[in-house]
């Protein structure tokens, strides 16, 4: 007489008697993690001071006066960089442009620096990391669900801010052509498709602090370490940036290109930049992510 054939659940459950039906990949959804991190209060401050930063723009345009171009008004600053405090003024497309000009050298590293240090660290911190471990969660798992909900984050804080930026200038400036510095003008519908490329490039530039601050947050069992860790370490390669005496050295340094994207606010649209600029991102926090992952698979956790 033969034995009874077992249901696919009754196989699974005698070979894996801890568990029966359980799937790893369905360990802590994305969408739980989202809504915990989004409940966070330092999740909703760090949105609202994004929000507010065009309008403290407006206001300071509004006590101080219309930019009058001091600065040389056309050139790139250092050689590279335009300066665009000149026409922030001219349309709701230059005060956008503007807005990430005076914010992506270091406002912006925060949040991304704050989103990715803070999401491991911050569990053991409060002594839950080992918890969520023995639920079980495996630790490729909680880091990759813990690692694509920070980017998003991180993403939606770089678009928030021109996206306020845009609505605030329409209703301060009005709407038009980006005027540029160097001369010239893009047209009203070119604007948009322009400054998306912008905030993609930007975020792409922001990987580095993200695979810094991820990388110490599963170092450390304090958030605070972490974030500031890797704020220190991203102001540290614009320092070294700025010694000229370092050549052709400094163009592997991720914050010799992070000013690249204003090669998309040209009339002719240069990709040369960027597309260096997005390699050597791409590549260092390729690198710190999979140090992040090595060495938390390895970590003997005790808090």
């Amino acid at each position: 007489m033969s034995a009874p054939v077992q249901p696919p659940e009754a196989r699974v459950a005698s070979e894996h008697p801890e568990a029966a039906g359980y799937r790893a990949g369905r360990t802590l959804p994305l969408r739980v993690e989202a809504m915990r991190q989004l409940r966070r209060r330092r999740t909703l401050l760090m949105g609202g001071v994004l929000a507010a930063l065009p309008f403290i723009l407006i206001i300071a345009f509004a006590i101080g006066g219309t930019p009058d171009g001091e600065d040389g008004g056309g050139g790139r600053g250092g050689g590279s960089r335009i300066n665009l405090m000149d026409v922030a003024t001219e349309s709701a497309a230059n005060f956008a442009a503007t807005s990430l000009f005076v914010s992506a050298g270091f406002l912006l590293v925060i949040p991304v620096a704050l989103f990715c240090g803070d999401t491991v660290a911050s569990e053991a911190s409060w002594s839950s990391l080992r918890y969520l471990l023995a639920a079980p969660v495996p630790r490729v798992r909680l880091l990759w669900s813990k690692l694509v909900v920070a980017l998003g984050f991180s993403l939606a804080a770089i678009v928030l801010l021109p996206v306020v930026a845009l609505a605030a200038g329409t209703a301060a400036y009005g709407w038009g052509p980006l005027k540029l510095p160097t001369g010239g003008a893009l047209s009203a519908g070119d604007t948009v498709p322009r400054l998306a490329i912008v905030v993609a490039f930007i975020f792409v530039s922001q990987l580095v602090t993200a695979g810094l601050a991820f990388w110490l947050s599963t170092k450390t069992d304090a958030p605070l370490g972490a974030v500031g860790g890797a704020v220190f370490l991203t102001i540290v390669g614009n320092v070294l940036d700025a010694v000229t005496a370092l050549g052709s050295w400094r163009d592997f340094l991720p914050a010799h290109w992070q000013f690249a994207w204003a090669d998309a606010l040209q009339p002719q649209l240069e990709w040369g930049g960027m597309i260096k600029g997005a390699a050597v991102s791409v590549t260092y926090a390729l690198i710190l992510f999979a140090l992040a992952f090595r060495g938390f698979s390895r970590k003997d956790i005790v808090s």
